[in-house]
C-alpha cells in the first residue's frame, strides 16, 4: 500500500471521525487516501479555521482532533490555532505536507522547515522521513497529545513519502492508564480541609477534561465546601447551585476574590496558572493550597502547595470525599454570593439600546436549554460571558482564555455541532474577532449547521480600547468601520438580523436557533457597563437605614457575611435608641440623622477612610 494509506489506517485506528483542513499539493496522495475512507473530510476555508475546529474538537471529546495543510503559507496558516490548542490543552494533532526529500536543503518553492516553525507551540513534533515509521509515529502523537496536560502534536510528512510504498500496521491505541492517587497524600489533604474553617475549592480546565464533575460536586455538596471555577471550567458546578460563587480571573479586587480572601484553606482542583495566576488571588503568599491534578504543581512563589496529590482527578477526588470527616458550615459565603448575583442580575432586562452585554447573555441563556453550547470569542464579550451567562453542565460554555486567539468562536461552534448535532450551538463574538475567520460561515452553510452567530457589534476592538482609555485616558487605533452584516450573511446564504431594540433580540433568537442553517445577529452592544466587570467594593458606604423594602442593615449584613466588611456610615430620618443601638452594633463609623448639613457627612466620610486605611476594615 501507499504511505498515504498507512496514515489513514492508522488515524482511523486511532478512532479519528473527521479531518478537518485545505487541499494543497503535497498532501494530494493523503486526500486520495481519505476518499477511501470512512474518516469524513471537512474542508475549512482557511487552515486557522480547520485548526480551531480541530482544537474545539478536542475539547469536547478528549480526543484529539485533526487538522490537516499543505507546506509553507498553509502551515503557516494553521500555526495560531496549534498554539491554541497547546495552551488551552486541548489535543490535537496536526498534519503538514511537505516538499519532497530531494529538495528540502536546499532554497526551493514555499518551503520552510514546518518542524521548527512548531516547535514551540507543540508538545512533540516531527518529519516522517519513510513510510516504515509511519505506524509508531502517529501512535506517538495521539498519545502525547491525548495525554495530560492534553495539547497539540505535529507530524510533516513531505510529498514524495506519501506516495512511496509502505508496509506496515497501526499500533494498539489503547488509552494510557492514568495513575492513582498516593494514599498519605490524600489523608494529608483530608486533614488540611478538616482542620479548616473555611475551605474554598478553585476548579480549573483539569476538572472538565477529567469528566470530574459529579466528583467535585459530591465533595462540595458531601462537605459544604463552596466553589469557584476558572473561565474554562464553567458547568464543572452548576449555576444555581448555592455553593457555586461563580467564575474568577477578571481582576486581582474582583467580588468573587472576596471569597479567596475568606478562605482559609484553598483547594485547587485541576487548576491551571495559564487561566489566573496565583499572584492575584494568593498575593501575600499565606493561602495553604491543596493540589489536585494529574500533574505536579508548576513552580510559583504564589503557589507552594502544602501538599501534592499527582493522579487521576476523578479518582482522587471519589476518594478524597470518603477520607474528609464532617461538614463544613458555608453559610458566611452565602453572603458574597447572593452580592455576586445581585451584581450579575443588574441592567439583565434592561430595555436600553443599544443593548447592554447583561441583557444579551441574559436572553440568550433564556432560550437556551441546560446542555446546550455556547462559544465565546476573545474580547470584552468573553469577560462578560464568563462573569454572566450561567452554565449547568461541563462543556457547555468553550472559551479560549490560555492563549486567547481572536477568531475562535465561528470554527469552534461548527466543531461543537457536529459533535452535538442534536444541541443547539452558538457563538457569540465581537465585530472584531468574527470577521477574522467569518469565512467560515460558507462551511456551515455548506454542511447544513444551524449555528447562530451573536456579533457584539460596537466598531471598535473594545478591550484593547477600555484598556488604552484606563491607562492613558485616551484610546487610538482601535476603532474601525463594518460591513452591514445582514448583507453579509445573505451574501453567504445565512439567514441575518439587525437588532434595533431589546424587545427584538428573543424573537429573532427564536428564529434563528429554529432556522436549518447559520445566521447572524447584529447586536448593538453598550461597552459604557464594562465597569460595572472589574470596580471593586466601595472603601465606604453610605447607608440609609429604610430603603424602601429593603434595609441599609441588611445591606450591610450581606456585606459582612461574605468576608467583605466596608466601613460604613449609617443615615436615618427616623432617629431613636433602638436604631442607633442597632448601627453600633453593626459598628457603623458615624451615625446621622437627618436633616445633616454637607460638612457633617464629610467628615463622616473622612473618618470611615482612615478607617479603612489603618487596617481595622478593607484595605483602601
Amino acid at each position: 500500500m501507499k504511505a498515504s494509506d498507512l496514515i489513514v489506517r492508522c488515524l482511523e485506528n486511532e478512532g479519528v471521525q473527521y479531518v478537518f483542513g485545505l487541499p494543497g499539493e503535497e498532501i494530494l496522495d493523503i486526500l486520495d487516501s481519505l476518499a477511501d475512507s470512512r474518516i469524513r473530510f471537512v474542508l475549512a476555508r482557511h487552515e486557522q479555521g480547520a485548526a480551531f475546529m480541530a482544537d474545539a474538537y478536542g475539547r469536547l471529546t478528549g480526543r484529539a482532533g485533526v487538522c490537516l495543510s499543505t507546506l509553507g503559507p498553509g502551515a503557516t496558516n494553521l500555526a495560531t490555532g496549534v498554539a491554541d490548542a497547546n495552551l488551552d490543552h486541548a489535543p490535537l494533532v496536526a498534519i503538514t505536507g511537505q516538499a519532497s526529500r530531494d529538495r528540502v536543503h536546499k532554497e526551493s518553492h514555499q518551503y520552510i522547515d514546518i518542524v521548527e516553525h512548531l516547535r514551540p507551540l507543540t508538545k512533540w513534533n516531527t518529519r516522517v522521513e519513510t513510510g516504515a515509521v509511519i505506524p509508531e509515529i502517529i501512535r506517538k502523537a495521539f498519545k502525547l497529545a491525548e495525554s495530560e496536560k492534553p495539547g497539540a502534536c505535529h507530524v510533516e510528512v513531505p510529498e514524495d513519502v506519501a506516495e512511496e510504498s509502505a508496509d506496515g500496521a497501526a499500533l494498539s491505541a489503547e488509552r494510557t492508564r492514568r495513575p492513582s492517587p498516593d494514599h498519605r497524600a490524600l489523608e494529608t489533604a483530608a486533614r488540611l480541609i478538616e482542620a479548616a474553617s473555611f475551605p474554598l475549592i478553585f476548579a480549573g480546565n483539569g476538572v472538565i477534561r477529567g469528566q470530574a464533575s459529579d466528583a467535585l460536586r459530591a465533595l462540595a455538596r458531601g462537605h459544604g465546601i463552596p466553589v469557584v471555577h476558572t473561565f474554562m471550567a464553567k458547568g464543572s458546578m452548576p449555576y444555581d447551585d448555592d455553593l457555586c460563587l461563580l467564575t474568577a480571573g477578571l481582576q486581582a479586587r474582583d467580588y468573587v476574590s472576596y471569597g479567596f480572601e475568606k478562605a482559609d484553606l484553598i483547594v485547587a482542583v485541576g487548576y491551571d496558572p495559564v487561566e489566573y495566576a496565583p499572584k492575584f488571588w494568593n498575593p501575600e503568599r499565606k493561602k495553604p493550597i491543596v493540589h489536585i491534578d494529574f500533574t505536579p504543581a508548576e513552580v510559583d512563589s504564589y503557589y507552594q502547595p502544602a501538599v501534592e496529590v499527582v493522579a487521576d482527578v476523578r479518582e482522587a477526588l471519589e476518594l478524597l470525599n470518603g477520607l474528609v470527616k464532617g461538614q463544613k458550615d458555608p453559610t458566611p459565603f452565602f453572603g458574597l454570593r447572593r452580592l455576586i448575583l445581585e451584581q450579575l442580575e443588574e441592567s439583565a432586562t434592561d430595555d436600553g439600546f443599544p443593548l447592554k452585554p447583561q441583557r444579551i447573555l441574559h436572553d440568550l441563556r433564556a432560550m437556551m436549554g441546560r446542555e446546550d453550547v455556547l462559544v465565546s470569542d476573545v474580547g470584552t464579550h468573553k469577560l462578560w460571558v464568563a462573569r454572566t451567562f450561567p452554565a449547568y453542565e461541563p462543556n457547555t460554555v468553550l472559551i479560549s482564555n490560555g492563549f486567547a486567539a481572536m477568531g475562535f468562536s465561528l470554527p469552534a461552534a461548527i466543531a461543537a455541532k457536529l459533535v452535538h448535532p442534536d444541541r443547539k450551538v452558538v457563538a457569540v463574538s465581537g465585530d472584531g474577532g468574527f470577521l477574522m475567520n467569518v469565512q467560515e460561515l460558507e462551511t456551515a452553510r455548506r454542511l447544513g449547521l444551524a449555528v447562530v452567530c451573536v456579533v457584539f457589534h460596537d466598531d471598535a476592538y473594545n478591550l484593547t480600547q477600555w484598556k488604552q482609555q484606563t491607562r492613558f485616558g485616551r484610546a487610538s487605533g482601535a476603532t474601525f468601520s463594518n460591513p452591514d452584516f445582514v448583507e453579509l450573511a445573505h451574501a453567504f446564504g445565512a439567514k441575518g438580523y439587525h437588532v434595533t431594540a431589546a424587545r427584538d433580540l428573543r424573537p429573532m433568537l427564536a428564529e434563528a436557533l429554529a432556522a436549518a442553517g447559520p445566521s447572524i445577529i447584529d447586536a448593538p452592544v453598550d461597552y459604557r457597563e464594562n465597569a460595572r466587570l472589574t470596580a471593586p467594593p466601595p472603601d465606604c458606604l453610605v447607608l440609609d437605614v429604610h430603603l424602601g423594602a429593603v434595609s441599609g442593615f441588611d445591606v450591610h449584613a450581606q456585606l459582612v457575611a461574605s468576608g467583605t466588611p466596608v466601613p460604613t456610615i449609617f443615615i436615618t430620618g427616623h432617629d431613636d435608641t433602638a436604631t442607633r443601638e442597632r448601627a453600633r452594633r453593626a459598628g457603623a463609623v458615624a451615625y446621622l440623622s437627618k436633616p445633616f448639613d454637607d460638612q457633617a457627612l464629610v467628615s463622616a466620610i473622612r473618618k470611615a477612610l482612615d478607617h479603612s486605611s489603618s487596617g481595622e476594615g478593607r484595605e483602601s
